[in-house]
C-alpha cells in the first residue's frame, strides 16, 4: 500500500510541463486526481498517461483566475469526491519584456490574475476542507525568479516573489492545522515554458521537479520542508 493511495489531489495547470508530469507522478503513487487547466483535451491527454487504473480522475477545465469557476471547481470536487487532501497550486503564465516601459498592461494582468490570484483563490476556497479534518498539503510552485532580479523579467518575478511571500506567511498560520505548505522554486525547466523544448540533457525535466514534489509530500508528517530551490548541477549553454 503506497503511503499517498487513496489521497485526493487537485492539480492546477495539469495539462502539460511540470503540472503534467507531476499528475503522472501522483497517479501513479495512488492519488485520485482532479486535473485542472483551460484546455480540456491537454487534460484527457494527461489522465491517458497516468500508468494507475485503480484511482479516480477528473479532468475540469477551468480559468482559476475567476471565482465562479472556482466554485465550480469546488462543488464538483465535493460531488465526486467530498473531500481534499493536497492542492498543488502549479498552474502560471509569464510574459518577458526588454523594459518595464515595454511590458503590455494585459500581459500584466494575466501574470498577476493565474500566477498569484488564481493561486490564493485555490487555497481560500480548499483550505477550509483541510482545516476541518486537521490534515492536509498545500504545494505552491514558484520561481527562482522569486527570490532572483530577471532583466526583461520584473513582473514575472513580481508573481513569483509575491507566492513566496503569500506561502512563508500561509506556513505559519496553518501549521497547527497539520497542514504543510511547500513552495517549490524551479529554475529553468525543459518545458515549452519559454518556447520550445531543448535537448539540452543538463536542464532539468518536468519529471524531475514531479520526484520532488513526490519526496516533499512522503516525508513524515511531523517533518516539512517549507522551501526547495530546484537548479541544474551543472548548467551547461
Amino acid at each position: 500500500m503506497k503511503q499517498l493511495s487513496g489521497l485526493t489531489t487537485i492539480i492546477t495547470g495539469a495539462g502539460r510541463g511540470i503540472g503534467r508530469a507531476i499528475a503522472i507522478a501522483l497517479g501513479n503513487e495512488g492519488c485520485n486526481l482532479v486535473l485542472i487547466s483551460r484546455t480540456l483535451s491537454q487534460l484527457n491527454e494527461t489522465a491517458s498517461m497516468v500508468n494507475n487504473n485503480t484511482i479516480k480522475i477528473e479532468c475540469i477545465a477551468a480559468d482559476i483566475s475567476k471565482e465562479s469557476d472556482i466554485n465550480s471547481i469546488h462543488n464538483e470536487v465535493v460531488s465526486k469526491f467530498g473531500n481534499v487532501d493536497i492542492l498543488v497550486n502549479n498552474a502560471g503564465v509569464g510574459y518577458f519584456a526588454k523594459t518595464v516601459a515595454d511590458m503590455d498592461i494585459q500581459k500584466y494582468d494575466e501574470m498577476f490574475n493565474v500566477n498569484m490570484k488564481g493561486l490564493f483563490l485555490m487555497t481560500k476556497k480548499f483550505l477550509p476542507m483541510m482545516i476541518k479534518k486537521n490534515r492536509g498539503d498545500i504545494v505552491n510552485i514558484s520561481s527562482l525568479a522569486g527570490r532572483n532580479a530577471i532583466e526583461g523579467g520584473a513582473v514575472y518575478a513580481a508573481t513569483k516573489w509575491a507566492v513566496i511571500g503569500f506561502s512563508k506567511s500561509l506556513m505559519l498560520e496553518v501549521r497547527k492545522y497539520n497542514i504543510r505548505t511547500i513552495t517549490i522554486c524551479p529554475g529553468s525547466v525543459n518545458t515549452t515554458f519559454t518556447g520550445t523544448e531543448s535537448d539540452n540533457l543538463s536542464i532539468p525535466q518536468p519529471s524531475d521537479i514531479a520526484k520532488v514534489v513526490v519526496e516533499a509530500l512522503l516525508m513524515p508528517r511531523n517533518v516539512m520542508i517549507s522551501e526547495i530551490d530546484i537548479r541544474p548541477t551543472n548548467p551547461q549553454k
